[in-house]
């Protein structure tokens, strides 16, 4: 019999086995700082890419003030227990309450966490007779759902409507056979690569197929649509959306998520979330941060708008300068470059040690052998100036990567990180 460790020796995974080289530097960096659009990074300043603070609200006073207020009355435990049990309070039905007014739902409910939130949302939904039917660029955290999921499951090539009509095909062949029903699962926003999910054309299919439609909206929450209540508003098919999902991690700049939809719906999933049934209630200073954030992405329209002044210059500029930033409808802005992960490695020092600009790298296996993916997150706290540095700095590395400078230099990174 084998040591079940065994594997861990050999395998470190596709990343892990990065880990000598990267960690501390391109994986697990230490950004220190309040959060804003300018930190510091080993000591050095650099404008912040990688933070996913879209309304700038993370270190806005009014904010801080009342997260110390709340801290103070409440400390970090209150209350204690879960939700079911002994940590259910006024002031979390208020947020529910406001909160799914702002998404135009009848109910919503908070999840301690988005991640866990999610899993356990999908795998209270469905039975073993059910079929899920969902984007195959989904969160992880939608896949990890996913995988708890005893019956049938089918992924549609990317935002492909044609994809998506022949799985439901697939999947009502299917539920009449097993007397179950079908669960659509997208994003609003894909975090990746910035598209919006095509959930206008989705909902169309509902006229066709009978199928219950979730969406996990992460990074469309409070960038998105005339109010700020997502992808469903800004293409004017919110109420068609059967179970909305919003984590608190982006634009609220908090801890926590919830769910919205009918109020039945959301009775039923209160009652059935194995993650907040056996888990401990959202403490109320997180309860009342959200609060005070929710008020001000409602009354403080300023900041949605000047988050976009930010983006529409970033993404507009890349543009302009032959940057490809792929299909983005969002904030998220994606850059993509040809070269190896040695390539990538040199050119992301570069640009942090001499550009002093901070953006996620992605490399194989997220993305296909061959390509750089930088992505940028811009937010209300950036500026003009930074967007121009950036753009400065992304003109000099695109030259470097193209004459060879970084395939050259990429031989002394690896030594000197000890390969």
């Amino acid at each position: 019999m084998k040591d079940l460790f065994e594997k861990i020796y050999k395998d470190k995974g596709p990343l892990g086995k990065w880990a000598s080289q990267a960690e501390g530097y391109f994986v697990f960096p230490k950004l220190e700082g309040e959060i804003s659009n300018r930190m510091k990074f080993q000591g050095k300043d650099v404008i912040t890419w990688s933070i996913n603070d879209y309304l700038g609200l993370a270190n806005h006073p009014e904010v801080r003030k009342v997260d110390a207020e709340a801290a103070a009355q409440y400390g970090s435990a209150y209350p204690m227990g879960a939700r079911m049990m002994s940590g259910h309070t006024d002031l979390h039905e208020k947020l529910q309450d406001e909160l799914a007014s702002f998404v135009k739902k009848e109910a919503a409910y908070l999840l301690n966490f988005g991640y866990q939130g999610m899993v356990s949302t999908i795998d209270a939904l469905v039975s073993k007779d059910d079929i899920i039917v969902y984007d195959v660029d989904a969160h992880a955290c939608i896949i990890d759902g996913v995988r708890l999921h005893m019956g049938k499951r089918f992924t549609y090539k990317h935002n492909d409507v044609e994809s998506l009509e022949k799985n439901l095909d697939r999947a009502t062949k299917m539920a009449e056979q097993t007397g179950g029903g079908i669960l659509v699962i997208s994003e609003g926003v894909f975090g990746m690569r910035g598209e919006q999910g095509r959930l206008k054309e989705i909902v169309a299919l509902k006229e066709k197929y009978n199928f219950r439609l979730f969406v996990d909206d992460a990074h469309g929450f409070g960038t998105l649509g005339a109010t700020g209540a997502g992808a469903g508003e800004e293409q004017g098919v919110q109420d068609d959306i059967d179970v909305y999902f919003a984590t608190f991690a982006k634009s609220l700049a908090s801890t926590g998520a919830f769910i919205a939809g009918d109020q039945e719906i959301m009775d039923y999933l209160k009652y059935n979330l194995r993650s907040q049934m056996f888990a401990k209630s959202l403490q109320m200073q997180l309860v009342v941060g959200a609060l005070k954030r929710l008020e001000m992405l409602k009354t403080m329209p300023e900041l949605k708008n000047k988050l976009w002044e930010n983006v529409n210059a970033l993404q507009s500029g890349l543009k302009d300068r032959g940057f490809d930033i792929g299909t983005t409808q969002s904030c998220v802005t994606p850059v993509y470059l040809k070269g190896s992960i040695p390539e990538a490695m040199a050119l992301v020092r570069d640009l942090r040690e001499n550009y002093g600009i901070f953006c996620s790298i992605v490399v194989y296996p997220v993305i296909p052998k061959g390509l750089i993916l930088l992505r940028l997150i811009p937010t209300a706290t950036h500026t003009l100036e930074d967007v121009s540095e950036t753009l400065t700095a992304f003109e000099a590395i695109r030259s470097r990567l193209k004459n060879g400078t970084y395939k050259r230099l990429s031989a002394s990174v690896m030594a000197a990180m000890g390969e």
